[in-house]
């Protein structure tokens, strides 16, 4: 029986898959999660008027980034040639959360789901950062894979 687990060989030692083989096609992954926090400290985000600035905007810029350099993070990651990175956040006033979805995509042999999960991530924890001195319960959740297209594999859709 083959492992499901890719990301270790014959012998149980991790290693780096090996995507020499893999046809190069057009891949699209999409995550998402929130931030929930206190009804004034959404107020700050939405307004603008947090000390530290545009909240949502660095956020915004910190998640391009995040995946960008998550082959840096996640160990066994492959380097990917991205194409496209699309961030938007969503402030949800009846929950009080700041919703983060991104969309990254590449035309390679590997997916970008890694991608889009770390640039929410680092979206998220920006917001944290940036508004932890007014809020320190803030709390991240619900970080999940929507949506993956492309490869082998083929489409990937949530439930959700």
């Amino acid at each position: 029986m083959n492992n499901p687990l890719t990301h270790f060989d014959a012998a149980g030692r991790a290693h780096m898959v090996d995507i020499a083989d893999k046809q190069t096609t057009h891949r699209i992954a999409v995550a998402t999660g929130s931030i929930r926090m206190l009804p004034k400290t959404l107020a700050l985000i939405a307004q603008g008027t947090s000390k530290k600035g545009d909240v949502l905007g660095i956020a915004r810029i910190a998640a391009i980034m995040g995946a960008k350099r998550t082959s840096e993070l996640i160990p066994l990651c492959h380097p990917i040639s991205i194409t496209r990175i699309a961030v938007d956040f969503e402030i949800r006033e009846q929950s009080a959360s700041v919703v983060c979805t991104a969309r990254v995509e590449c035309n390679g042999q590997t997916g970008v789901e890694m991608e889009a999960l770390t640039a929410v991530q680092v979206g998220l924890l920006t917001i944290y950062d940036m508004c932890k001195a007014a809020d320190r319960g803030m709390v991240i959740e619900g970080v999940r894979l929507m949506e993956k297209h492309g490869g082998k594999s083929g489409s990937f859709i949530s439930g959700d």
